[in-house]
């Protein structure tokens, strides 16, 4: 497309009282075939109206409700948060109304993956350091630091399909009701990471007094010690210095096995995608959101599975999933967690509307409404098969909605923990991320962002706002690029060295 012929606006639906400026607009502008003319400055990714909208009046980007104008509006205006707020209105779930058969992919796709023994797929293959409790955390990283192939790369030599050795640690564990939520989330996650495919082996650190007790943990969780799940206590082995050294030891043992792996060709059923945004701003539902579900419907296509999150960045948008429910169960399941989230925050004196946050903002997103909409295409057309509460395993084919918070770490955590091995990551503003043993695709929103940040960026999907590119011309390269990553191919959150800080467990219950 000639980008010279571009219109300075994008129209998303007929229906919509807004248009979003491709590049910053200044006023008196006139808009080629809308009959508008800019009215003051216009920042790149932000809304101008597209008519005049009255106080109290709805507003619509998508086609759907993104709020309720708060003062009068003239054709032309910029309409952010001075003049636009969340209300109440009404959704029609229709359950499973647009659910559709997904039709399989003709040729098979595949990719180079570690198949462990009991069948399960890895894309990559790391030693897991796990605490029990935040107390063991500077033991664990000693632990893991002393294989840091950074700083010391004959710890690991010889041990080259070894991808190495991360410390996930985190900031509970203790003084946290015993038979509480907040001790069974925790627990449920700890045990997604150390039974991860992604881990060869994995070596637990305790302190030993703590309430979440390791031996408890393992009897609650079904898991047992052995060759790949290795536990310690700092108490009982003597001290700090005495479990670093027995640590180091551990893991030094698990190491042969560990690599001797090899990667085989393995069908794409056996990828299952956590996806994410984070710094989004007014691109992301008509860009990347967008082609990475146009990836998604390609991989459910291919018998994989993709987890949607961030339950309180679907809200207002929910309807558009229910619709997609295979069966009306599993629509019922996403509306009781929304009405979940409902009277969380109301008993935290919280709105659900406090989700954009500073930089959605400044990049053009008003509402929790509005981004949760653009939030939502990242699930592609696929029918919704399954929701599950956050960090469960996650064992059905297709789109799965996971309950999470919308804050990423925690939420990728979630995704991590239920088997996710491969994690797509939108954004709009830069996000800096990585989920180690799990690697992480970041992508652009728009151009501008990754010509200033490339190094950070896996893929730019701003020529669909440039008017170069297809939503669907861009799923396609994402999901050859999604088959190489998961063959092997290094991530830029990766290459910085990005996953270990941002493993954090959703932290729930009282603490005392």
């Amino acid at each position: 497309m000639n980008t010279t012929t571009l219109s300075p606006v994008i129209r998303l639906h007929p229906a919509d009282d807004v248009l979003i400026a491709r590049t910053q607009l200044l006023g008196g502008t006139a808009i080629p075939g809308e009959a508008v003319v800019v009215s003051g400055l216009i920042p790149p990714g932000h809304k101008l109206a597209a008519r005049a909208i009255a106080p109290g009046e709805a507003v619509r980007r998508y086609g759907q409700v993104i709020g309720f104008a708060t003062q009068p509006i003239a054709a032309g205006q910029h309409v952010h948060t001075h003049n636009l707020a969340v209300g109440d209105f009404t959704r029609d779930y229709a359950f499973s109304q647009d659910a559709a058969p997904v039709t399989p992919a003709d040729a098979p796709a595949s990719f180079m993956g570690i198949v462990r023994a009991d069948g399960r797929v890895a894309t990559r293959n790391y030693i897991g350091v796990l605490t029990s409790v935040n107390c063991s955390a500077t033991v664990a990283r000693a632990i893991a630091d002393h294989f840091r192939r950074d700083i010391r790369p004959e710890a690991l030599a010889g041990f080259e399909q070894v991808d190495g050795v991360v410390a996930l640690t985190h900031g509970e564990g203790c003084a946290i009701d015993a038979r509480g939520e907040g001790l069974l989330v925790l627990r449920r996650t700890l045990a997604g990471y150390a039974t991860h495919a992604n881990f060869a082996a994995v070596l637990v650190v305790g302190l030993g007094c703590e309430t979440n007790q390791i031996d408890q943990w393992l009897d609650a969780e079904g898991l047992h010690s052995g060759a790949r799940l290795r536990t310690l206590n700092i108490q009982d082995a003597g001290g700090t210095a005495r479990a670093v050294a027995q640590g180091i030891a551990a893991v030094a043992a698990m190491l042969p096995e560990a690599n001797a792996v090899t990667r085989q060709p393995v069908p794409a059923s056996h990828l299952v995608v956590g996806l994410q945004c984070g710094g989004s701003d007014g691109y992301s539902g008509i860009s990347a959101n967008p082609a990475l579900g146009a990836a998604v419907d390609r991989l459910v296509r291919h018998g994989g599975t993709a987890i949607l999150s961030e339950t309180p960045e679907i809200y207002g948008a929910e309807h558009l999933l229910t619709r997609r429910a295979v069966t009306p169960d599993v629509g019922q399941r996403l509306v009781d967690r929304i009405r979940w989230w409902e009277d969380h925050c109301a008993r935290h004196g919280a709105a659900m509307d406090n989700n954009p946050s500073a930089g959605n903002k400044a990049g053009g997103l008003t509402t929790v409404l509005e981004k949760s909409l653009g939030g939502i295409a990242k699930g592609g057309s696929t029918p919704l098969v399954a929701v599950c509460e956050y960090a469960q395993p996650v064992h059905a084919k297709g789109l799965v909605f996971m309950d999470t918070p919308g804050y990423d770490p925690v939420s990728a955590t979630g995704q991590v923990a239920g088997g996710a091995n491969l994690i797509c990551f939108t954004t709009g503003r830069g996000s800096a991320y990585g989920c180690a043993p799990t690697p992480s695709l970041k992508l652009g929103t728009n151009t501008a962002l990754w010509q200033r940040q490339a190094d950070d960026i896996d893929l730019n999907c701003g020529g669909i706002i440039d008017g170069v590119d297809s939503i669907d011309a861009v799923g396609e390269r994402l999901f050859q690029q999604m088959l190489r990553v998961a063959s092997g191919e290094r991530t830029r959150s990766e290459i910085h060295g990005y996953g270990q800080n941002e493993f954090v467990p959703w932290s729930l219950g009282t603490v005392t």
